[in-house]
Protein backbone atom coordinates (compact mmCIF):
# COMPACT_ATOMS: atom_id res chain seq x y z
CA UNK A 1 0.00 0.00 0.00
CA UNK A 2 1.44 3.09 -0.78
CA UNK A 3 0.81 5.90 1.87
CA UNK A 4 2.48 8.70 -0.01
CA UNK A 5 -0.87 10.71 -0.62
CA UNK A 6 -1.42 10.99 3.10
CA UNK A 7 -0.07 14.25 3.75
CA UNK A 8 3.23 13.57 2.37
CA UNK A 9 4.51 11.09 5.17
CA UNK A 10 3.78 7.61 6.02
CA UNK A 11 1.89 6.75 8.80
CA UNK A 12 3.10 4.89 11.83
CA UNK A 13 1.92 1.18 11.65
CA UNK A 14 1.57 -0.40 15.17
CA UNK A 15 0.12 -2.83 16.96
CA UNK A 16 -3.76 -2.73 18.22
CA UNK A 17 -2.73 -2.04 22.34
CA UNK A 18 -0.51 0.90 21.00
CA UNK A 19 -3.06 2.51 18.89
CA UNK A 20 -5.51 2.08 21.59
CA UNK A 21 -2.85 3.94 23.81
CA UNK A 22 -2.28 6.84 21.15
CA UNK A 23 -6.36 7.17 20.81
CA UNK A 24 -7.03 7.60 24.15
CA UNK A 25 -4.67 10.35 24.56
CA UNK A 26 -6.18 11.89 22.05
CA UNK A 27 -9.33 11.49 23.09
CA UNK A 28 -8.69 13.94 26.50
CA UNK A 29 -8.11 16.86 24.23
CA UNK A 30 -10.93 15.92 21.99
CA UNK A 31 -13.14 15.92 25.23
CA UNK A 32 -11.64 19.32 26.39
CA UNK A 33 -12.64 20.74 22.90
CA UNK A 34 -16.09 19.65 23.43
CA UNK A 35 -16.12 21.60 26.96
CA UNK A 36 -14.79 24.50 25.16
CA UNK A 37 -17.41 24.45 22.19
CA UNK A 38 -20.08 24.19 25.07
CA UNK A 39 -18.67 27.35 26.82
CA UNK A 40 -18.65 29.47 23.67
CA UNK A 41 -22.15 27.80 22.55
CA UNK A 42 -23.11 29.62 26.23
CA UNK A 43 -21.63 32.82 25.71
CA UNK A 44 -23.14 32.94 21.93
CA UNK A 45 -26.54 32.84 23.64
CA UNK A 46 -25.77 35.33 25.96
CA UNK A 47 -25.26 37.96 23.22
CA UNK A 48 -27.30 40.96 23.81
CA UNK A 49 -29.67 41.45 21.12
CA UNK A 50 -30.66 44.37 18.47
CA UNK A 51 -33.80 45.24 17.78
CA UNK A 52 -34.45 45.77 14.14
CA UNK A 53 -36.06 49.01 13.14
CA UNK A 54 -36.63 48.42 9.61
CA UNK A 55 -39.64 46.57 7.49
CA UNK A 56 -37.46 44.97 5.35
CA UNK A 57 -39.53 43.75 2.54
CA UNK A 58 -38.05 41.26 -0.17
CA UNK A 59 -39.04 39.60 -3.67
CA UNK A 60 -40.00 36.10 -3.41
CA UNK A 61 -41.03 33.72 -6.63
CA UNK A 62 -44.40 34.59 -5.28
CA UNK A 63 -44.37 38.49 -4.66
CA UNK A 64 -43.11 40.58 -1.56
CA UNK A 65 -42.12 38.96 1.60
CA UNK A 66 -41.23 40.80 5.04
CA UNK A 67 -38.80 39.54 7.07
CA UNK A 68 -41.52 38.35 9.18
CA UNK A 69 -42.92 36.69 7.52
CA UNK A 70 -39.59 35.00 6.79
CA UNK A 71 -40.04 33.49 10.31
CA UNK A 72 -42.62 31.31 9.40
CA UNK A 73 -44.52 31.28 12.22
CA UNK A 74 -41.59 30.17 14.50
CA UNK A 75 -39.68 32.55 16.95
CA UNK A 76 -36.04 32.03 15.64
CA UNK A 77 -34.69 32.56 12.19
CA UNK A 78 -31.48 31.53 10.31
CA UNK A 79 -30.43 33.64 7.39
CA UNK A 80 -27.74 32.49 4.80
CA UNK A 81 -26.53 35.69 2.95
CA UNK A 82 -25.27 33.94 -0.03
CA UNK A 83 -22.71 35.89 -2.18
CA UNK A 84 -24.78 36.37 -5.48
CA UNK A 85 -24.74 40.01 -6.77
CA UNK A 86 -26.98 40.96 -9.91
CA UNK A 87 -26.12 39.88 -13.12
CA UNK A 88 -23.48 37.33 -11.25
CA UNK A 89 -23.55 34.05 -13.46
CA UNK A 90 -20.68 32.53 -11.88
CA UNK A 91 -22.12 31.64 -8.38
CA UNK A 92 -20.28 30.74 -5.25
CA UNK A 93 -18.80 27.37 -4.95
CA UNK A 94 -18.67 28.03 -0.58
CA UNK A 95 -22.24 29.50 -0.11
CA UNK A 96 -23.62 26.18 -2.27
CA UNK A 97 -21.69 23.99 -0.47
CA UNK A 98 -23.54 25.45 2.74
CA UNK A 99 -26.99 25.18 1.85
CA UNK A 100 -26.55 21.94 0.03
CA UNK A 101 -26.37 20.89 3.76
CA UNK A 102 -29.92 21.63 3.96
CA UNK A 103 -31.44 18.62 2.43
CA UNK A 104 -31.43 16.85 5.30
CA UNK A 105 -31.92 18.53 8.03
CA UNK A 106 -34.37 21.72 7.54
CA UNK A 107 -37.28 19.29 8.67
CA UNK A 108 -35.46 19.16 12.16
CA UNK A 109 -34.76 22.81 12.40
CA UNK A 110 -37.98 23.56 11.52
CA UNK A 111 -39.46 21.01 14.21
CA UNK A 112 -37.42 22.63 16.85
CA UNK A 113 -38.63 26.18 16.27
CA UNK A 114 -35.88 27.65 13.68
CA UNK A 115 -36.45 28.71 10.42
CA UNK A 116 -34.20 29.24 7.23
CA UNK A 117 -33.72 31.25 4.42
CA UNK A 118 -31.66 32.71 2.24
CA UNK A 119 -30.93 36.06 0.73
CA UNK A 120 -28.89 37.09 -2.00
CA UNK A 121 -28.91 40.61 -3.68
CA UNK A 122 -29.07 38.96 -7.14
CA UNK A 123 -33.02 39.83 -8.77
CA UNK A 124 -35.63 37.17 -7.65
CA UNK A 125 -35.47 35.83 -11.51
CA UNK A 126 -31.87 35.58 -11.60
CA UNK A 127 -32.35 33.62 -7.44
CA UNK A 128 -34.79 31.51 -9.12
CA UNK A 129 -33.37 30.47 -12.31
CA UNK A 130 -30.13 29.00 -10.37
CA UNK A 131 -32.76 27.66 -7.71
CA UNK A 132 -33.64 25.75 -9.67
CA UNK A 133 -31.12 24.55 -11.51
CA UNK A 134 -29.43 23.17 -8.71
CA UNK A 135 -32.72 21.41 -7.13
CA UNK A 136 -32.87 23.67 -3.66
CA UNK A 137 -36.03 23.67 -1.90
CA UNK A 138 -35.53 26.14 0.45
CA UNK A 139 -37.10 29.62 1.07
CA UNK A 140 -34.93 31.97 -0.82
CA UNK A 141 -35.42 35.89 -1.51
CA UNK A 142 -33.58 38.85 -2.84
CA UNK A 143 -33.08 41.96 -1.71
CA UNK A 144 -31.86 44.14 -4.62
CA UNK A 145 -35.14 46.46 -3.66
CA UNK A 146 -33.99 46.96 -0.25
CA UNK A 147 -31.07 47.66 2.53
CA UNK A 148 -30.65 44.20 4.10
CA UNK A 149 -27.62 43.11 2.58
CA UNK A 150 -25.83 46.83 3.06
CA UNK A 151 -27.08 46.95 6.42
CA UNK A 152 -26.08 43.81 7.56
CA UNK A 153 -22.69 44.17 5.94
CA UNK A 154 -22.28 41.62 3.37
CA UNK A 155 -22.87 44.22 0.38
CA UNK A 156 -20.74 47.19 -0.58
CA UNK A 157 -21.55 50.24 -2.60
CA UNK A 158 -19.35 51.48 -5.54
CA UNK A 159 -18.04 54.33 -2.93
CA UNK A 160 -16.78 51.81 -0.21
CA UNK A 161 -15.19 50.00 -3.31
CA UNK A 162 -13.67 53.00 -4.72
CA UNK A 163 -12.48 53.74 -1.17
CA UNK A 164 -11.16 50.55 -0.42
CA UNK A 165 -12.98 50.68 2.66
CA UNK A 166 -15.86 48.29 4.18
CA UNK A 167 -17.14 46.99 7.20
CA UNK A 168 -16.58 42.64 7.22
CA UNK A 169 -16.25 40.39 9.88
CA UNK A 170 -16.21 43.13 12.26
CA UNK A 171 -13.49 44.73 11.13
CA UNK A 172 -12.97 47.67 8.80
CA UNK A 173 -10.95 46.87 5.19
CA UNK A 174 -11.29 46.20 1.53
CA UNK A 175 -13.90 43.85 1.15
CA UNK A 176 -12.40 43.55 -2.81
CA UNK A 177 -15.85 42.32 -3.74
CA UNK A 178 -19.47 43.95 -4.00
CA UNK A 179 -20.74 40.96 -2.42
CA UNK A 180 -19.60 38.50 0.07
CA UNK A 181 -21.42 35.50 2.57
CA UNK A 182 -22.55 35.02 5.68
CA UNK A 183 -25.04 34.16 8.28
CA UNK A 184 -27.42 35.40 10.81
CA UNK A 185 -29.66 35.13 13.11
CA UNK A 186 -32.94 36.46 14.15
CA UNK A 187 -35.33 36.46 17.25
CA UNK A 188 -39.31 37.19 17.13
CA UNK A 189 -40.22 38.08 20.52
CA UNK A 190 -44.24 37.31 21.59
CA UNK A 191 -44.92 40.91 20.86
CA UNK A 192 -43.82 40.58 17.45
CA UNK A 193 -41.00 43.09 17.46
CA UNK A 194 -37.83 41.46 15.41
CA UNK A 195 -34.29 41.30 17.08
CA UNK A 196 -30.63 40.12 15.64
CA UNK A 197 -29.12 37.93 17.82
CA UNK A 198 -25.63 36.57 15.97
CA UNK A 199 -23.64 37.00 12.59
CA UNK A 200 -20.61 35.47 11.57
CA UNK A 201 -18.38 35.50 8.28
CA UNK A 202 -15.68 34.17 6.52
CA UNK A 203 -14.54 30.95 8.51
CA UNK A 204 -17.29 31.79 10.99
CA UNK A 205 -19.32 29.73 8.33
CA UNK A 206 -17.37 26.06 8.91
CA UNK A 207 -19.71 25.50 11.47
CA UNK A 208 -22.17 25.12 9.21
CA UNK A 209 -20.22 22.70 6.70
CA UNK A 210 -20.93 19.19 8.15
CA UNK A 211 -18.87 17.70 5.16
CA UNK A 212 -15.56 19.09 7.03
CA UNK A 213 -16.32 17.27 10.21
CA UNK A 214 -16.13 14.04 7.90
CA UNK A 215 -13.40 14.88 6.27
CA UNK A 216 -11.49 16.27 9.56
CA UNK A 217 -11.74 12.58 11.00
CA UNK A 218 -9.62 10.96 7.78
CA UNK A 219 -5.79 11.17 7.26
CA UNK A 220 -6.16 12.96 4.53
CA UNK A 221 -8.00 15.90 6.54
CA UNK A 222 -9.41 18.45 4.28
CA UNK A 223 -6.69 18.05 1.78
CA UNK A 224 -6.98 21.82 0.72
CA UNK A 225 -3.49 21.93 -1.49
CA UNK A 226 -4.41 24.46 -3.87
CA UNK A 227 -4.05 27.55 -4.81
CA UNK A 228 -6.18 28.88 -2.34
CA UNK A 229 -5.59 26.51 0.92
CA UNK A 230 -9.59 26.63 1.31
CA UNK A 231 -12.65 24.83 -0.08
CA UNK A 232 -12.12 26.28 -3.63
CA UNK A 233 -9.63 23.76 -4.00
CA UNK A 234 -12.00 21.13 -4.76
CA UNK A 235 -15.49 22.01 -4.15
CA UNK A 236 -17.90 22.36 -6.90
CA UNK A 237 -21.40 22.97 -7.59
CA UNK A 238 -22.84 19.49 -7.05
CA UNK A 239 -23.78 19.16 -10.97
CA UNK A 240 -20.77 20.00 -12.13
CA UNK A 241 -18.10 17.56 -10.85
CA UNK A 242 -16.38 15.75 -13.31
CA UNK A 243 -17.58 18.52 -15.76
CA UNK A 244 -14.08 20.49 -16.03
CA UNK A 245 -14.08 24.07 -15.34
CA UNK A 246 -12.21 26.56 -12.62
CA UNK A 247 -12.88 28.29 -9.21
CA UNK A 248 -11.45 31.46 -9.10
CA UNK A 249 -10.13 33.48 -5.96
CA UNK A 250 -12.97 34.75 -5.27
CA UNK A 251 -14.79 31.38 -4.63
CA UNK A 252 -16.95 31.39 -8.23
CA UNK A 253 -16.89 28.17 -10.48
CA UNK A 254 -16.47 28.97 -13.85
CA UNK A 255 -17.77 26.38 -16.83
CA UNK A 256 -15.81 24.91 -18.97
CA UNK A 257 -17.44 26.56 -21.90
CA UNK A 258 -16.05 29.97 -19.60
CA UNK A 259 -13.47 32.32 -21.08
CA UNK A 260 -13.82 35.53 -18.81
CA UNK A 261 -10.27 37.09 -17.72
CA UNK A 262 -10.52 34.55 -14.57
CA UNK A 263 -9.44 31.65 -16.75
CA UNK A 264 -6.18 33.59 -17.32
CA UNK A 265 -5.20 33.85 -13.65
CA UNK A 266 -5.98 37.69 -13.57
CA UNK A 267 -8.54 37.40 -11.02
CA UNK A 268 -6.36 36.69 -7.31
CA UNK A 269 -8.83 37.77 -4.89
CA UNK A 270 -8.76 35.87 -1.34
CA UNK A 271 -12.02 33.53 -1.24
Amino acid sequence: MSTDQFRGQAPRIVSREEWLAARIALLAGEKELTAMKDRLAAERRRLPWVRVEKDYVFDGPAGAVTLSQLFDGRSQLFIKHFMMGPGQTQHCVGCSLEVDHLAGIRVHLEHHDLSYAVVARAPIQEIEQLRRRMGWDFKWVSSFRNDFNFDFNVSFTDAQLAAGRGLYNFREGNPGMADLSGDSVFVKDAAGQIHHTYSTFGRGGEQFLGVYAYLDATPKGRAENGPYHSLGDWVRPHDMYGRGGMVEGTGRYHAESCTCAAHDNRVVAEI
